[in-house]
């Protein structure tokens, strides 16, 4: 990881991105070909209903697809962790949870479509023009959602494993027989529509059983038969890493629900009537989720660059990245403009012909509503960078306005007051909109990284270390933000006479990774609320995970060398198999924790009760996310204390107490 660390760090900007980025767009884009692809031949085999009719189930390949992604997404950032632990046998354990889920579920919603399909299509806008055609080909691709699926979980969990040439391949080699095989079963066997539907559920086929038979080949994990079982603490944990990747795909789904709704309901009042609007959105979305494949692609390559100098404090190098992407997306999107606004209908013409108004109508849809498509080069990137730089709260609205906060809004309020047009003209109000609030977060954050760095405070613990403890003994201190914790921790180690690690960890992570000092200060043993969904689109270890796997590392290395006091970092729970340690939790009354608040780090006592609420509940979550259990349930811990009920002198003796029967039961 060193090497990696240091090419992220001093490799020129442009490499590096190429690095990154071009898998990146290489598997995205394929993946939006695979229905595009479709959608071609059906328009020139069949006609413009048929598109229709594949527009109105592509929202059911959405939902499984938000949960392969998922899976897939969640394993493969479980099995990093856990191999950063040096865990091998817990990675194993989350992959092989990641996969039983995706089969699982697969089975569970095949099921389900097969069983209630007219019902489910009735929910995406399915009108009685298109009713046989979306059965005939919803039945068919409802039997191949489960090759989708699992192949698509595999996919993310051989990327992460140290493979992506050959999780690119799989990909590639189904889209291309997807291609194949469209025109034979189309044309050749004029099995039309239903020839479209085989074509994809075979191509689907190929790249699951190439993805199958690589998992006895893993390169990091080896997956045995005890494995093979749901454990359900491992099953949550990996849905819940996979969770951001969930909510991108369902967001879609939720917008093509409402969106075909109301093109039916409004459309049926124009010369267009229901289905051409319907069939017209479908390819012009698809033609442009081409676009932002490829914009996605070239933020998410370079989101850990970004990352990792946001981390090392070279803002420099973060502003020459951003710069970059915000270039290259602007550069994309600025020629899909142009295409889009001045051959819409050679762009339609290639899904096949129509009459006038469906001429007409397409013409009118690429014109109006990608008419800020331009936008989508700042606002995707923005997401991914505030991404990038743990900025969850930014990242998450960012990610989900476009779609849920002003798309649907807008398209439910300009449907209502102009009809049809209306809900074309919501597409460049919502572009137009997160656009402005994109900048507006960019803006704010690049002149806050122009502000002068404060100096660190991780400094060396100058604790005496005259050792008076005959036999190895480690106190892990976890504690309330104000209870006292850390002082406990140092008065104990002076009348120990051991070391007392806390901010020293700071100095030498930062000496490891490369990251600053002072971040590593301010985000250690801290996790937001939405810090879940900064997972999205990172092919490794995000700084935060860094920071976890290094100092669990140093915690182990000087337990296993010395009597020490350790302060907080969830060292109970790294070194929980220890004989020799004791764990210690510091709670006080919240009025208690504020007069201490004020007195000893000079806060301001109407926001003391508020902050340390906030650090309280981010080293919650920080808990939870890495060791899977609650923070203040008192079964991880040897003893719990409230610090004012005894006071930090008294709480100190207690603990040396402790310490001392501690070395008369392992004599």
């Amino acid at each position: 990881m060193e090497n990696e660390e240091n090419i992220l760090g001093h490799e020129k900007i442009g490499t590096l991105i190429k690095k990154f980025s071009i898998p990146c767009i290489i598997s995205l884009v394929v993946n939006a070909l695979y229905n595009i692809v479709d959608q071609i031949f059906i328009g020139w085999g069949v006609n413009y209903l048929g598109n229709g009719a594949t527009n109105v189930v592509f929202p059911l390949t959405m939902v499984c697809l938000a949960f392969a992604l998922m899976f897939g997404d969640g394993s493969s950032a479980y099995m990093s962790l856990k191999l950063g632990e040096k865990k091998k046998e817990e990675a194993s354990k989350g992959v092989a949870n990641g996969i039983l889920l995706s089969v699982i579920i697969a089975t569970i919603f095949c099921v389900i479509v097969l069983a209630f399909l007219p019902q489910l299509v009735n929910l995406f806008g399915c009108t009685d023009n298109l009713r046989d055609l979306a059965l005939d080909y919803g039945y068919i691709i409802g039997i191949g959602l489960p090759f989708m699926m699992i192949g698509t979980t595999l996919n993310s969990i051989i990327r992460a494993d140290g493979n992506p040439k050959y999780a690119m391949a799989s990909m590639v080699i189904g889209a291309v027989c997807n291609i194949l095989l469209d025109p034979l079963f189309i044309f050749v066997f004029k099995w039309g529509i239903q020839g479209a539907a085989i074509a994809t559920i075979l191509s689907q086929f190929v790249t699951f059983m190439m993805n199958i038979f690589s998992i006895r080949k893993f390169r990091s994990i080896q997956i045995t038969k005890k494995e093979w079982k749901v454990q359900f603490r491992v099953a949550r944990k990996v849905a819940m890493l996979g969770v951001s990747s969930f909510i991108t795909q369902m967001s879609f789904v939720v917008v093509m629900a409402v969106e075909n709704n109301l093109l039916v309901k409004y459309g049926a009042e124009t010369k267009f009537g229901s289905e051409i609007p319907i069939t017209v959105i479908g390819i012009v979305m698809k033609i442009s989720q081409i676009l932002n494949s490829v914009i996605i692609g070239i933020a998410a390559g370079a989101q850990p660059i970004i990352g990792y100098n946001y981390g090392a404090e070279k803002f420099d190098r973060v502003r020459k990245t951003l710069k970059t992407v915000l270039g290259l997306s602007l550069i994309i999107s600025t020629i899909a403009f142009i295409l889009f606004q001045t051959i819409p209908e050679v762009l339609i013409s290639i899904f096949g012909s129509g009459d006038e108004n469906y001429m007409e109508f397409a013409c009118m849809a690429f014109r109006i509503y990608l008419m800020l498509c331009i936008c989508n080069g700042i606002q995707i990137p923005s997401g991914i960078f505030f991404q990038a730089i743990g900025k969850s709260i930014k990242s998450a609205i960012l990610s989900l306005s476009r779609q849920i906060l002003f798309l649907i809004p807008s398209m439910l309020t300009f449907g209502y007051l102009f009809g049809l047009q209306g809900i074309l003209y919501a597409g460049p109000v919502a572009d137009g909109i997160s656009f402005l609030l994109a900048c507006v977060f960019l803006f704010f954050e690049l002149k806050a990284l122009g502000r002068r760095k404060l100096p660190s405070q991780a400094l060396i613990d100058d604790t005496s270390t005259d050792n008076q403890l005959e036999k190895q003994i480690v106190i892990t201190i976890s504690r309330e933000y104000g209870s006292g914790g850390r002082y406990i921790g140092r008065l104990i180690a002076d009348r120990l006479g051991i070391k007392l690690y806390d901010k020293d960890f700071i100095t030498k992570v930062a000496e490891e990774t490369g990251l600053s000092e002072e971040y590593i200060e301010n985000n250690e043993q801290k996790r937001e609320a939405l810090s879940s969904l900064d997972n999205g689109y990172y092919f490794g270890l995000s700084n935060a995970d860094e920071l976890f796997l290094k100092e669990s590392e140093m915690i182990k290395q000087v337990a296993a060398q010395e009597s020490c006091v350790i302060i907080g970092r969830c060292a109970d729970h790294i070194l929980k198999d220890k004989k020799n340690v004791i764990k210690v939790f510091v709670y006080s009354n919240l009025e208690d924790k504020i007069k201490r608040a004020t007195k000893f780090y000079g806060m301001d006592k109407e926001k003391a009760e508020k902050e340390m609420k906030r650090i309280d509940k981010m080293r919650e979550n920080h808990y939870k996310h890495y060791t899977e259990k609650d923070w203040r349930n008192p079964e991880n811990y040897d003893v719990c204390i409230n610090s004012d009920t005894l006071g930090v002198e008294k709480a100190a003796d207690f603990i040396c107490q402790m310490v001392k029967e501690k070395q008369a039961i392992l004599q």
